[in-house]
Protein backbone atom coordinates (compact mmCIF):
# COMPACT_ATOMS: atom_id res chain seq x y z
CA UNK A 1 0.00 0.00 0.00
CA UNK A 2 1.61 3.32 -1.04
CA UNK A 3 2.14 5.93 1.65
CA UNK A 4 2.47 9.06 -0.47
CA UNK A 5 1.36 11.26 2.42
CA UNK A 6 0.41 14.92 1.86
CA UNK A 7 1.53 17.00 3.66
CA UNK A 8 4.74 15.04 4.10
CA UNK A 9 5.44 13.97 7.69
CA UNK A 10 8.51 15.11 9.53
CA UNK A 11 9.98 11.67 10.22
CA UNK A 12 8.97 8.13 9.18
CA UNK A 13 10.64 4.92 10.27
CA UNK A 14 9.89 1.37 9.17
CA UNK A 15 7.24 1.13 6.46
CA UNK A 16 8.55 -2.24 5.41
CA UNK A 17 7.20 -5.51 6.78
CA UNK A 18 3.48 -6.15 7.28
CA UNK A 19 2.11 -4.55 10.41
CA UNK A 20 -1.63 -4.59 11.04
CA UNK A 21 -4.84 -5.22 9.13
CA UNK A 22 -8.03 -3.70 10.60
CA UNK A 23 -11.09 -5.94 10.37
CA UNK A 24 -14.66 -6.11 11.64
CA UNK A 25 -13.42 -6.96 15.14
CA UNK A 26 -11.08 -3.96 15.37
CA UNK A 27 -12.04 -1.60 18.20
CA UNK A 28 -11.18 1.94 19.19
CA UNK A 29 -9.61 2.66 22.57
CA UNK A 30 -10.08 6.37 23.31
CA UNK A 31 -8.33 8.02 26.23
CA UNK A 32 -9.99 11.05 27.86
CA UNK A 33 -9.80 14.05 25.52
CA UNK A 34 -9.77 11.98 22.34
CA UNK A 35 -13.50 11.23 22.14
CA UNK A 36 -14.17 13.51 19.16
CA UNK A 37 -11.45 11.85 17.10
CA UNK A 38 -12.83 8.42 18.02
CA UNK A 39 -16.25 9.49 16.76
CA UNK A 40 -14.73 10.93 13.60
CA UNK A 41 -12.82 7.69 12.87
CA UNK A 42 -15.93 5.63 13.49
CA UNK A 43 -17.94 7.84 11.15
CA UNK A 44 -15.42 8.11 8.30
CA UNK A 45 -13.57 4.80 8.30
CA UNK A 46 -16.61 2.89 9.45
CA UNK A 47 -18.60 4.25 6.50
CA UNK A 48 -15.80 3.77 3.96
CA UNK A 49 -15.05 0.15 4.88
CA UNK A 50 -18.21 -1.07 6.60
CA UNK A 51 -16.32 -1.65 9.86
CA UNK A 52 -18.12 -1.14 13.21
CA UNK A 53 -14.95 0.10 14.99
CA UNK A 54 -16.71 -0.45 18.29
CA UNK A 55 -15.37 1.13 21.47
CA UNK A 56 -13.14 -1.18 23.46
CA UNK A 57 -14.40 -1.95 26.95
CA UNK A 58 -12.90 0.60 29.32
CA UNK A 59 -12.51 3.17 26.55
CA UNK A 60 -13.47 6.79 27.19
CA UNK A 61 -16.38 6.74 24.73
CA UNK A 62 -19.23 4.44 23.97
CA UNK A 63 -20.88 3.85 20.64
CA UNK A 64 -22.94 6.99 21.05
CA UNK A 65 -19.95 9.08 22.10
CA UNK A 66 -20.99 9.19 25.77
CA UNK A 67 -18.36 8.77 28.45
CA UNK A 68 -18.16 5.63 30.48
CA UNK A 69 -16.40 2.27 30.37
CA UNK A 70 -19.53 0.14 30.40
CA UNK A 71 -21.04 1.51 27.19
CA UNK A 72 -20.29 -1.54 25.04
CA UNK A 73 -20.65 -4.65 27.20
CA UNK A 74 -18.65 -7.58 25.93
CA UNK A 75 -16.82 -5.55 23.31
CA UNK A 76 -13.56 -7.29 24.14
CA UNK A 77 -14.92 -10.78 24.19
CA UNK A 78 -14.75 -11.30 20.41
CA UNK A 79 -11.55 -9.36 19.73
CA UNK A 80 -8.00 -10.53 19.64
CA UNK A 81 -5.45 -8.82 21.85
CA UNK A 82 -4.05 -5.69 20.28
CA UNK A 83 -6.73 -5.48 17.60
CA UNK A 84 -7.49 -1.84 18.35
CA UNK A 85 -6.84 1.73 17.32
CA UNK A 86 -5.60 3.39 20.49
CA UNK A 87 -5.89 7.17 20.91
CA UNK A 88 -3.80 8.89 23.57
CA UNK A 89 -2.66 12.35 24.66
CA UNK A 90 0.92 12.96 25.76
CA UNK A 91 1.42 16.60 26.84
CA UNK A 92 5.17 16.20 26.39
CA UNK A 93 4.61 16.34 22.62
CA UNK A 94 4.13 19.69 20.89
CA UNK A 95 0.41 20.64 20.98
CA UNK A 96 -0.41 19.81 17.35
CA UNK A 97 2.25 17.14 17.02
CA UNK A 98 1.54 13.44 16.94
CA UNK A 99 3.18 10.03 16.88
CA UNK A 100 1.54 7.25 14.88
CA UNK A 101 2.70 3.64 15.39
CA UNK A 102 1.62 0.51 13.55
CA UNK A 103 2.99 -2.55 15.34
CA UNK A 104 2.39 -6.25 14.58
CA UNK A 105 0.33 -7.75 17.37
CA UNK A 106 -0.32 -4.35 18.97
CA UNK A 107 -2.50 -2.60 16.40
CA UNK A 108 -2.41 1.15 15.81
CA UNK A 109 -1.55 3.84 18.33
CA UNK A 110 -2.02 7.56 17.71
CA UNK A 111 -0.56 9.81 20.39
CA UNK A 112 -0.97 13.56 20.20
CA UNK A 113 0.33 16.47 22.22
CA UNK A 114 -3.31 17.58 22.49
CA UNK A 115 -6.67 16.56 21.11
CA UNK A 116 -5.72 18.43 17.93
CA UNK A 117 -2.53 16.41 17.55
CA UNK A 118 -4.50 13.18 17.88
CA UNK A 119 -6.88 14.38 15.17
CA UNK A 120 -4.07 15.22 12.74
CA UNK A 121 -2.60 11.79 13.40
CA UNK A 122 -5.98 10.26 12.56
CA UNK A 123 -5.96 12.17 9.27
CA UNK A 124 -2.61 10.56 8.48
CA UNK A 125 -4.05 7.15 9.34
CA UNK A 126 -6.87 7.74 6.88
CA UNK A 127 -4.37 8.48 4.10
CA UNK A 128 -2.40 5.34 4.96
CA UNK A 129 -5.54 3.26 4.43
CA UNK A 130 -5.71 4.26 0.77
CA UNK A 131 -8.03 6.37 -1.42
CA UNK A 132 -11.02 4.15 -0.58
CA UNK A 133 -10.85 5.56 2.97
CA UNK A 134 -12.16 8.83 1.51
CA UNK A 135 -15.40 7.34 0.19
CA UNK A 136 -18.78 7.43 1.94
CA UNK A 137 -19.59 3.73 1.50
CA UNK A 138 -17.60 0.56 0.77
CA UNK A 139 -16.71 -0.14 -2.85
CA UNK A 140 -15.13 -3.52 -2.12
CA UNK A 141 -16.43 -6.44 -0.12
CA UNK A 142 -12.87 -7.33 0.90
CA UNK A 143 -10.82 -4.13 1.06
CA UNK A 144 -7.05 -4.44 1.36
CA UNK A 145 -6.42 -2.69 4.65
CA UNK A 146 -3.06 -4.10 5.69
CA UNK A 147 -0.81 -1.34 7.00
CA UNK A 148 2.98 -1.63 7.07
CA UNK A 149 4.77 -1.62 10.40
CA UNK A 150 5.94 1.93 10.89
CA UNK A 151 6.29 4.88 13.21
CA UNK A 152 5.61 8.46 12.15
CA UNK A 153 6.61 11.48 14.21
CA UNK A 154 5.15 14.69 12.92
CA UNK A 155 4.11 18.24 13.73
CA UNK A 156 3.41 21.51 11.92
CA UNK A 157 5.84 24.25 11.00
CA UNK A 158 3.23 27.01 11.48
CA UNK A 159 0.36 27.44 13.92
CA UNK A 160 -1.78 29.37 11.40
CA UNK A 161 -2.48 27.26 8.31
CA UNK A 162 -5.46 28.83 6.65
CA UNK A 163 -7.82 29.22 3.75
CA UNK A 164 -9.84 32.39 3.16
CA UNK A 165 -13.11 31.79 1.32
CA UNK A 166 -15.10 34.72 -0.05
CA UNK A 167 -18.83 33.91 0.15
CA UNK A 168 -19.92 37.49 -0.49
CA UNK A 169 -19.31 37.70 -4.24
CA UNK A 170 -20.76 34.20 -4.74
CA UNK A 171 -22.60 32.57 -1.88
CA UNK A 172 -21.67 29.03 -0.85
CA UNK A 173 -24.57 27.13 0.77
CA UNK A 174 -24.03 25.87 4.29
CA UNK A 175 -23.53 22.22 3.33
CA UNK A 176 -20.81 23.23 0.87
CA UNK A 177 -19.08 25.21 3.63
CA UNK A 178 -19.15 22.12 5.87
CA UNK A 179 -17.66 20.11 2.99
CA UNK A 180 -14.83 22.64 2.67
CA UNK A 181 -14.11 22.33 6.39
CA UNK A 182 -13.67 18.59 5.83
CA UNK A 183 -11.32 19.30 2.91
CA UNK A 184 -9.27 21.65 5.08
CA UNK A 185 -9.06 19.04 7.82
CA UNK A 186 -7.97 16.37 5.33
CA UNK A 187 -4.99 18.61 4.50
CA UNK A 188 -4.20 19.50 8.14
CA UNK A 189 -5.24 23.14 7.67
CA UNK A 190 -6.58 24.67 10.86
CA UNK A 191 -7.92 28.18 10.09
CA UNK A 192 -11.01 29.02 8.04
CA UNK A 193 -11.13 32.74 7.27
CA UNK A 194 -14.80 33.37 6.50
CA UNK A 195 -15.21 36.48 4.29
CA UNK A 196 -18.85 37.27 5.05
CA UNK A 197 -19.47 40.83 3.84
CA UNK A 198 -18.56 42.98 0.86
CA UNK A 199 -20.09 45.35 -1.68
CA UNK A 200 -21.80 42.45 -3.47
CA UNK A 201 -23.58 40.90 -0.50
CA UNK A 202 -23.97 40.64 3.28
CA UNK A 203 -24.06 36.98 4.31
CA UNK A 204 -24.60 36.76 8.08
CA UNK A 205 -27.84 37.39 9.98
CA UNK A 206 -27.64 40.29 12.46
CA UNK A 207 -30.86 40.34 14.47
CA UNK A 208 -30.70 43.97 15.59
CA UNK A 209 -30.16 45.11 11.97
CA UNK A 210 -32.42 42.79 9.92
CA UNK A 211 -32.16 44.79 6.69
CA UNK A 212 -28.52 43.74 6.36
CA UNK A 213 -29.83 40.40 5.11
CA UNK A 214 -33.33 41.38 4.00
CA UNK A 215 -31.84 43.94 1.58
CA UNK A 216 -28.07 43.57 1.71
CA UNK A 217 -27.86 39.86 0.87
CA UNK A 218 -29.55 40.20 -2.57
CA UNK A 219 -28.44 41.81 -5.81
CA UNK A 220 -30.60 42.23 -8.88
CA UNK A 221 -28.08 40.76 -11.34
CA UNK A 222 -24.43 39.71 -11.57
CA UNK A 223 -21.57 40.48 -13.92
CA UNK A 224 -20.55 37.30 -15.78
CA UNK A 225 -16.77 37.16 -16.05
CA UNK A 226 -14.36 40.00 -15.36
CA UNK A 227 -15.81 43.49 -14.84
CA UNK A 228 -14.72 44.37 -18.41
CA UNK A 229 -16.97 41.62 -19.74
CA UNK A 230 -20.13 42.74 -21.51
CA UNK A 231 -22.06 39.72 -20.22
CA UNK A 232 -24.55 39.72 -17.35
CA UNK A 233 -26.51 37.08 -15.51
CA UNK A 234 -29.87 38.77 -15.04
CA UNK A 235 -31.04 36.32 -12.37
CA UNK A 236 -31.50 37.93 -8.92
CA UNK A 237 -28.77 36.50 -6.71
CA UNK A 238 -28.24 36.15 -2.98
CA UNK A 239 -28.34 34.17 0.22
CA UNK A 240 -27.11 34.32 3.79
CA UNK A 241 -26.41 32.21 6.84
CA UNK A 242 -28.81 32.33 9.75
CA UNK A 243 -27.28 32.62 13.18
CA UNK A 244 -27.99 28.94 13.78
CA UNK A 245 -26.23 28.12 10.49
CA UNK A 246 -23.18 30.01 11.76
CA UNK A 247 -23.28 28.21 15.11
CA UNK A 248 -23.42 24.89 13.26
CA UNK A 249 -20.48 25.82 11.02
CA UNK A 250 -18.40 26.96 13.99
CA UNK A 251 -19.20 23.80 15.99
CA UNK A 252 -18.45 21.56 13.00
CA UNK A 253 -15.11 23.31 12.52
CA UNK A 254 -14.24 23.05 16.22
CA UNK A 255 -14.76 19.29 16.14
CA UNK A 256 -12.12 19.25 13.41
CA UNK A 257 -9.79 21.59 15.33
CA UNK A 258 -10.32 24.39 12.83
CA UNK A 259 -10.64 27.99 14.01
CA UNK A 260 -13.19 30.10 12.14
CA UNK A 261 -12.14 33.74 11.74
CA UNK A 262 -15.07 35.90 10.54
CA UNK A 263 -14.47 38.97 8.40
CA UNK A 264 -16.79 41.98 8.56
CA UNK A 265 -15.31 44.44 6.08
CA UNK A 266 -14.99 48.08 7.25
CA UNK A 267 -14.77 50.96 6.35
CA UNK A 268 -14.54 50.11 2.62
CA UNK A 269 -16.18 47.27 0.67
CA UNK A 270 -19.42 48.29 2.39
CA UNK A 271 -21.98 49.08 -0.32
CA UNK A 272 -24.19 46.11 0.64
CA UNK A 273 -24.47 47.48 4.19
CA UNK A 274 -25.05 51.05 2.94
CA UNK A 275 -27.77 49.88 0.54
CA UNK A 276 -29.60 48.39 3.54
CA UNK A 277 -28.98 51.36 5.87
CA UNK A 278 -28.25 54.47 3.74
CA UNK A 279 -27.37 56.55 6.83
CA UNK A 280 -24.12 54.55 7.08
CA UNK A 281 -22.76 56.22 3.94
CA UNK A 282 -21.43 59.68 3.23
CA UNK A 283 -24.83 61.32 2.81
CA UNK A 284 -23.34 64.80 2.48
CA UNK A 285 -21.54 63.70 -0.71
CA UNK A 286 -23.98 61.37 -2.49
CA UNK A 287 -27.62 60.31 -2.25
CA UNK A 288 -27.04 56.94 -0.57
CA UNK A 289 -30.74 56.04 -0.85
CA UNK A 290 -30.14 55.36 -4.55
CA UNK A 291 -27.51 52.66 -3.85
CA UNK A 292 -28.25 48.98 -4.24
CA UNK A 293 -26.13 45.90 -3.62
CA UNK A 294 -23.31 46.12 -6.19
CA UNK A 295 -23.65 43.85 -9.21
CA UNK A 296 -20.12 44.08 -10.62
CA UNK A 297 -16.52 43.70 -9.45
CA UNK A 298 -13.66 46.02 -8.56
CA UNK A 299 -12.95 48.66 -5.91
CA UNK A 300 -16.10 50.48 -4.89
CA UNK A 301 -16.06 54.21 -3.99
CA UNK A 302 -18.93 54.00 -1.48
CA UNK A 303 -17.41 53.71 1.99
CA UNK A 304 -18.70 54.14 5.52
CA UNK A 305 -19.08 57.60 7.01
CA UNK A 306 -16.71 58.26 9.96
CA UNK A 307 -19.52 59.18 12.34
CA UNK A 308 -20.40 58.16 15.87
CA UNK A 309 -23.65 56.60 14.64
CA UNK A 310 -21.67 54.39 12.23
CA UNK A 311 -19.42 53.29 15.08
CA UNK A 312 -22.43 52.43 17.26
CA UNK A 313 -24.05 50.50 14.40
CA UNK A 314 -21.02 48.30 13.86
CA UNK A 315 -20.43 47.83 17.58
CA UNK A 316 -23.89 46.26 17.55
CA UNK A 317 -22.89 44.08 14.60
CA UNK A 318 -19.71 42.95 16.33
CA UNK A 319 -21.54 42.20 19.59
CA UNK A 320 -23.55 39.57 17.74
CA UNK A 321 -20.48 38.35 15.82
CA UNK A 322 -18.59 37.78 19.10
CA UNK A 323 -21.45 35.63 20.37
CA UNK A 324 -21.56 33.59 17.14
CA UNK A 325 -17.77 33.14 16.95
CA UNK A 326 -16.68 32.58 20.58
CA UNK A 327 -13.14 33.18 21.73
CA UNK A 328 -12.76 29.48 22.51
CA UNK A 329 -12.72 28.79 18.77
CA UNK A 330 -10.68 31.85 17.70
CA UNK A 331 -9.56 35.02 19.44
CA UNK A 332 -9.31 36.88 16.11
CA UNK A 333 -11.94 39.02 14.39
CA UNK A 334 -11.06 40.24 10.88
CA UNK A 335 -12.19 43.77 10.00
CA UNK A 336 -10.95 43.96 6.40
CA UNK A 337 -9.64 47.52 6.07
CA UNK A 338 -8.42 47.04 2.50
CA UNK A 339 -9.04 49.09 -0.63
CA UNK A 340 -10.88 51.88 1.15
CA UNK A 341 -11.06 54.68 -1.41
CA UNK A 342 -10.87 58.07 0.31
CA UNK A 343 -12.48 60.27 -2.40
CA UNK A 344 -15.79 60.66 -0.58
CA UNK A 345 -14.02 61.51 2.67
CA UNK A 346 -12.00 64.19 0.87
CA UNK A 347 -15.24 65.79 -0.37
CA UNK A 348 -17.26 65.25 2.81
CA UNK A 349 -17.54 68.20 5.25
CA UNK A 350 -18.45 65.68 7.96
CA UNK A 351 -15.31 63.62 7.35
CA UNK A 352 -13.09 66.70 7.14
CA UNK A 353 -14.55 68.03 10.39
CA UNK A 354 -13.79 64.68 12.05
CA UNK A 355 -10.18 64.83 10.79
CA UNK A 356 -9.80 68.31 12.29
CA UNK A 357 -11.45 67.28 15.55
CA UNK A 358 -9.16 64.26 15.95
CA UNK A 359 -6.03 66.03 14.74
CA UNK A 360 -5.07 63.06 12.58
CA UNK A 361 -3.00 63.07 9.40
CA UNK A 362 -5.61 63.33 6.67
CA UNK A 363 -7.76 60.54 5.32
CA UNK A 364 -5.23 57.79 6.09
CA UNK A 365 -5.24 58.98 9.69
CA UNK A 366 -9.04 58.89 9.66
CA UNK A 367 -9.04 55.24 8.58
CA UNK A 368 -6.43 54.48 11.26
CA UNK A 369 -8.75 56.11 13.82
CA UNK A 370 -11.66 53.98 12.56
CA UNK A 371 -9.65 50.76 12.80
CA UNK A 372 -8.12 51.81 16.13
CA UNK A 373 -11.58 52.33 17.62
CA UNK A 374 -12.54 48.74 16.91
CA UNK A 375 -9.16 47.43 18.02
CA UNK A 376 -9.79 49.02 21.43
CA UNK A 377 -13.40 47.81 21.44
CA UNK A 378 -12.41 44.22 20.65
CA UNK A 379 -9.46 44.23 23.06
CA UNK A 380 -11.76 45.30 25.91
CA UNK A 381 -13.79 42.17 25.18
CA UNK A 382 -10.82 39.81 25.14
CA UNK A 383 -10.50 39.55 21.37
CA UNK A 384 -7.87 40.50 18.80
CA UNK A 385 -8.29 42.57 15.66
CA UNK A 386 -6.72 41.44 12.41
CA UNK A 387 -6.99 43.21 9.05
CA UNK A 388 -5.44 43.42 5.60
CA UNK A 389 -2.10 45.21 5.39
CA UNK A 390 -3.67 48.60 4.51
CA UNK A 391 -4.50 48.95 8.20
CA UNK A 392 -0.81 49.79 8.70
CA UNK A 393 -1.36 53.09 6.89
CA UNK A 394 -1.74 55.93 9.36
CA UNK A 395 -0.56 53.83 12.32
CA UNK A 396 -1.79 50.63 13.99
CA UNK A 397 -2.37 49.71 17.66
CA UNK A 398 0.25 47.33 18.99
CA UNK A 399 -2.03 44.35 19.63
CA UNK A 400 -3.50 44.23 16.13
CA UNK A 401 -2.39 41.59 13.62
CA UNK A 402 -1.96 41.91 9.86
CA UNK A 403 -2.87 39.76 6.86
CA UNK A 404 -0.14 40.64 4.35
CA UNK A 405 -1.71 40.39 0.88
CA UNK A 406 0.08 43.03 -1.26
CA UNK A 407 3.31 41.07 -1.36
CA UNK A 408 5.85 40.61 1.42
CA UNK A 409 6.37 44.29 2.19
CA UNK A 410 3.37 44.79 4.46
CA UNK A 411 4.20 41.68 6.42
CA UNK A 412 7.82 42.70 6.83
CA UNK A 413 6.86 46.17 8.05
CA UNK A 414 4.27 44.76 10.44
CA UNK A 415 6.55 42.06 11.87
CA UNK A 416 9.46 44.46 12.33
CA UNK A 417 7.07 46.77 14.21
CA UNK A 418 6.10 43.93 16.54
CA UNK A 419 2.75 42.95 15.00
CA UNK A 420 1.76 39.34 14.41
CA UNK A 421 1.44 38.53 10.71
CA UNK A 422 -0.31 36.01 8.47
CA UNK A 423 1.46 35.83 5.11
CA UNK A 424 -0.93 35.57 2.14
CA UNK A 425 0.65 37.54 -0.72
CA UNK A 426 -1.45 37.85 -3.87
CA UNK A 427 1.54 37.08 -6.08
CA UNK A 428 1.88 33.59 -4.56
CA UNK A 429 -1.23 32.20 -2.86
CA UNK A 430 -4.31 33.84 -4.41
CA UNK A 431 -5.94 30.69 -5.73
CA UNK A 432 -8.44 32.65 -7.83
CA UNK A 433 -5.48 33.42 -10.09
CA UNK A 434 -5.20 31.16 -13.12
CA UNK A 435 -3.14 27.99 -13.07
CA UNK A 436 -1.98 28.05 -16.70
CA UNK A 437 -1.68 30.48 -19.58
CA UNK A 438 -3.62 28.34 -22.04
CA UNK A 439 -6.75 29.64 -23.81
CA UNK A 440 -8.95 26.96 -22.24
CA UNK A 441 -8.61 28.19 -18.68
CA UNK A 442 -12.07 29.24 -17.44
CA UNK A 443 -12.34 33.03 -17.00
CA UNK A 444 -8.58 33.50 -16.50
CA UNK A 445 -7.75 35.90 -13.69
CA UNK A 446 -4.45 37.48 -12.69
CA UNK A 447 -1.01 35.96 -12.64
CA UNK A 448 -0.21 32.39 -13.60
CA UNK A 449 0.39 30.43 -10.42
CA UNK A 450 1.08 26.76 -11.14
CA UNK A 451 1.11 23.87 -8.71
CA UNK A 452 4.90 24.18 -8.53
CA UNK A 453 4.71 27.94 -7.99
CA UNK A 454 2.55 27.41 -4.91
CA UNK A 455 4.83 24.62 -3.71
CA UNK A 456 7.83 26.99 -3.93
CA UNK A 457 6.16 29.73 -1.87
CA UNK A 458 8.07 30.63 1.30
CA UNK A 459 5.94 32.33 3.98
CA UNK A 460 8.84 33.81 5.98
CA UNK A 461 10.24 36.74 3.98
CA UNK A 462 13.97 36.55 3.28
CA UNK A 463 16.10 38.85 5.38
CA UNK A 464 13.60 39.17 8.20
CA UNK A 465 15.26 39.55 11.59
CA UNK A 466 15.03 36.60 13.97
CA UNK A 467 12.86 38.58 16.38
CA UNK A 468 10.50 39.71 13.62
CA UNK A 469 10.30 36.18 12.19
CA UNK A 470 8.75 35.04 15.47
CA UNK A 471 5.76 37.27 14.61
CA UNK A 472 4.95 35.24 11.48
CA UNK A 473 2.00 33.25 12.79
CA UNK A 474 1.78 31.32 9.56
CA UNK A 475 0.26 31.50 6.15
CA UNK A 476 -3.03 31.43 4.31
CA UNK A 477 -4.31 30.87 0.77
CA UNK A 478 -7.06 33.23 -0.39
CA UNK A 479 -9.99 32.47 -2.69
CA UNK A 480 -11.96 35.42 -4.07
CA UNK A 481 -15.07 34.23 -5.88
CA UNK A 482 -16.00 36.96 -8.38
CA UNK A 483 -15.84 34.47 -11.27
CA UNK A 484 -16.62 31.32 -9.26
CA UNK A 485 -20.37 30.90 -9.43
CA UNK A 486 -20.60 27.51 -7.71
CA UNK A 487 -18.79 24.81 -5.80
CA UNK A 488 -17.37 23.15 -8.92
CA UNK A 489 -15.67 26.40 -9.98
CA UNK A 490 -14.23 26.87 -6.49
CA UNK A 491 -12.94 23.29 -6.54
CA UNK A 492 -11.24 23.89 -9.88
CA UNK A 493 -9.42 26.98 -8.68
CA UNK A 494 -8.49 25.63 -5.25
CA UNK A 495 -7.35 22.11 -6.14
CA UNK A 496 -4.82 20.66 -6.55
CA UNK A 497 -2.94 23.79 -5.47
CA UNK A 498 -4.31 23.63 -1.92
CA UNK A 499 -2.44 20.33 -1.48
CA UNK A 500 0.84 22.09 -2.34
CA UNK A 501 -0.03 24.98 -0.05
CA UNK A 502 -0.87 22.58 2.79
CA UNK A 503 2.60 21.06 2.56
CA UNK A 504 4.16 24.55 2.61
CA UNK A 505 2.17 25.42 5.75
CA UNK A 506 2.72 22.11 7.55
CA UNK A 507 6.04 20.59 6.56
CA UNK A 508 7.93 22.37 3.78
CA UNK A 509 11.60 23.23 4.19
CA UNK A 510 12.22 26.97 4.70
CA UNK A 511 14.50 27.10 1.66
CA UNK A 512 12.05 26.62 -1.20
CA UNK A 513 14.88 25.68 -3.58
CA UNK A 514 15.53 22.60 -1.42
CA UNK A 515 11.97 21.31 -1.79
CA UNK A 516 11.69 18.30 -4.08
CA UNK A 517 8.78 19.14 -6.36
CA UNK A 518 9.37 16.03 -8.48
CA UNK A 519 8.86 13.86 -5.42
CA UNK A 520 5.81 15.91 -4.38
CA UNK A 521 4.35 15.48 -7.87
CA UNK A 522 4.87 11.73 -7.58
CA UNK A 523 2.95 11.68 -4.28
CA UNK A 524 0.20 13.72 -5.91
CA UNK A 525 -0.59 10.77 -8.18
CA UNK A 526 -2.00 8.98 -5.14
CA UNK A 527 -3.51 12.18 -3.78
CA UNK A 528 -5.50 12.74 -6.98
CA UNK A 529 -7.17 9.39 -6.27
CA UNK A 530 -8.10 10.66 -2.79
CA UNK A 531 -9.56 13.83 -4.30
CA UNK A 532 -11.50 11.71 -6.80
CA UNK A 533 -12.94 9.67 -3.94
CA UNK A 534 -13.96 12.88 -2.19
CA UNK A 535 -15.66 14.18 -5.34
CA UNK A 536 -13.38 17.21 -5.70
CA UNK A 537 -13.67 18.82 -9.15
CA UNK A 538 -9.96 19.71 -9.36
CA UNK A 539 -8.01 20.92 -12.38
CA UNK A 540 -6.46 17.82 -13.99
CA UNK A 541 -2.69 17.96 -14.60
CA UNK A 542 -3.32 17.93 -18.36
CA UNK A 543 -5.64 20.93 -18.31
CA UNK A 544 -9.35 21.60 -17.90
CA UNK A 545 -11.92 19.06 -18.98
CA UNK A 546 -14.42 20.32 -21.59
CA UNK A 547 -17.08 20.86 -18.91
CA UNK A 548 -14.63 22.95 -16.86
CA UNK A 549 -13.95 25.44 -19.65
CA UNK A 550 -15.85 28.72 -20.13
CA UNK A 551 -15.24 29.70 -23.77
CA UNK A 552 -15.95 33.30 -24.64
CA UNK A 553 -16.08 34.60 -21.06
CA UNK A 554 -13.63 37.44 -20.52
CA UNK A 555 -11.21 37.17 -17.61
CA UNK A 556 -8.39 39.45 -16.49
CA UNK A 557 -5.09 38.05 -17.77
CA UNK A 558 -2.02 40.08 -16.85
CA UNK A 559 1.14 40.22 -18.90
CA UNK A 560 4.44 38.97 -17.53
CA UNK A 561 5.36 37.18 -14.31
CA UNK A 562 4.15 38.46 -10.95
CA UNK A 563 6.47 40.77 -9.04
CA UNK A 564 8.23 39.01 -6.18
CA UNK A 565 7.56 41.64 -3.54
Amino acid sequence: MPMDLIPAPRNTRGAGRPGFAPDRDTTITAAPGTENTARWLRTTLGAAFGLPLAPRAGSATGADGAAGPGSAPGAESTTRAGNTVELLIDPDLEPEGYRLSVTPGHGIRVTGGSAAGVFWGAQTLRQLLGPEAFRHAPVSAEPDLELPALEIEDGPRFSWRGLMLDVSRHFMPKDDVLRYLDLLAAHKLNVFHFHLTDDQGWRVEIKRHPRLTEVGSWRSRTKYGHRASELWDETPYGGYYTQDDIREIVAYAAERHISVVPEIDIPGHSQAAISAYPELGNTDVIDTTTLSVWDTWGINPNVLAPTDSTLRFFEGVFEEILELFPATTSPFIHVGGDECLKDQWRKSPTAQARIAELGVAGEDGLQAWFIGHFDTWLTERGRRLIGWDEILEGGLPQGAAVSSWRGYAGGVAAAEAGHDVVMCPEQHVYLDHRQHGGPDEPMPIGFIRTLEDVYRFEPVPPGLSEEAARHILGTQANVWTEVMQNRARVDYQVFPRLAAFAEVAWSALPASADRDFTEFERRMTTHYARLDALGVDYRPPGGPLPRQQRPGILGRPLEGPPPNV
